[in-house]
């Protein structure tokens, strides 16, 4: 069973981990990596205790195809921003 079930939203990007985290209660960071995140994992782990937590986002924010490649220049959270249109 899962310790919490945290939005996608409210878990933070870390650069230099190359993934999305959430403070755990053992002081370490629940992690899940964008590559994770699009072969559908849901699960986010804390790499110093046993807990882990669901993470609640649309897989398809994150559903690539071969034609159209996310640019190398947008980051994962500007990725998921809205569009806005005029």
């Amino acid at each position: 069973m899962s310790y919490e079930e945290v939005a996608l939203e409210d878990m933070l990007w870390d650069e230099e981990l190359s993934a999305y985290t959430y403070e755990c209660p053992c002081g370490d960071l629940f992690q899940i990596t964008l590559d994770e995140l699009k072969a559908g994992e849901e699960i986010a782990r804390c790499p110093s205790c046993s807990l882990f937590i669901t993470v609640v986002y649309d897989p398809d924010d994150f559903a690539s195809s071969d034609e159209e490649e996310e640019p190398a220049h947008i980051s994962p959270m500007e990725a998921l921003a809205p569009t806005v249109v005029a």
